[in-house]
């Protein structure tokens, strides 16, 4: 398995040093400035301020060459995961529908929060039991997810909503704290589940998430082999 970080200025380092440690196979850093992303299984975007959130949260990332790469691996059914920035990043760029807003209250919101899984149907879920409740951490500031009544009711009726608060700590509608597109290769969520893959860290949650990835590859990769 070949796995790829997406770096901008601005971007934290945990997803990669988590990553690194606990998918198979290597993981590689991807400096902005590259744009080859061939032959990676799965590529992710990390949290983080990238281009210090000038303008909006994740729109001059979105605008880079590198994304334009990403759209079209995307496009061809490659894994892409967007975490925190990384999720503003996929909106930004069109590759998941609704727009992120700053927190109901305006307030930077840092804490553990319970999740609720709605869609245990997808490669990133598959290990997770419907409606399970989960912890993982927030951190954020514009992570107020929100969309039109139409585009909501899509999502609602596709199964795209994959994640959803227990206490929406931010305004978002619908509660939404993770979504899914038509397609299914493409997943973004503001809580971190690379934050929560450790007791240390006060919540393994989201090791569930990079084992379902792991579990469907060797499924797709290895046992058909």
């Amino acid at each position: 398995m070949k796995s790829a970080v997406i770096v901008f200025p601005g971007s934290t380092d945990d997803l990669y040093e988590i990553t690194s440690e606990i998918l198979p196979g290597q993981v590689d850093r991807i400096w902005y400035k590259d744009s080859n992303l061939k032959d990676y299984d799965l590529i992710m975007l990390s949290g983080g301020f990238s281009y210090g959130d000038y303008l909006r949260a994740g729109a001059i990332a979105a605008r880079t060459e590198i994304v334009t790469a990403l759209k079209e691996r995307a496009e061809s059914g490659q894994l892409v995961l967007g975490v925190g920035n990384g999720f503003q990043i996929l909106l930004e760029s069109g590759l998941l529908p609704g727009v992120m807003l700053q927190n109901e209250g305006l307030d930077f919101v840092c804490k553990n929060n319970n999740l609720i899984v709605r869609n245990n149907q997808t490669t990133f879920t598959c290990n997770y039991q419907e409606n399970e409740v989960i912890t993982m951490p927030i951190a954020h500031g514009s992570g107020r997810y929100y969309c039109d009544n139409q585009t909501l009711e899509q999502l609602q009726a596709n199964q795209q909503i994959v994640f959803s608060y227990q206490d929406n700590p931010n305004g978002s509608i619908g509660n939404i704290a993770g979504i899914i597109n038509q397609a299914g290769n493409v997943l973004g969520m503001m809580p971190h589940p690379e934050r929560a893959t450790s007791a240390l860290l006060g919540s393994e949650a989201g090791l569930k998430l990079f084992q379902s990835i792991i579990e469907k590859w060797r499924e797709d990769h290895v046992n058909n082999s």
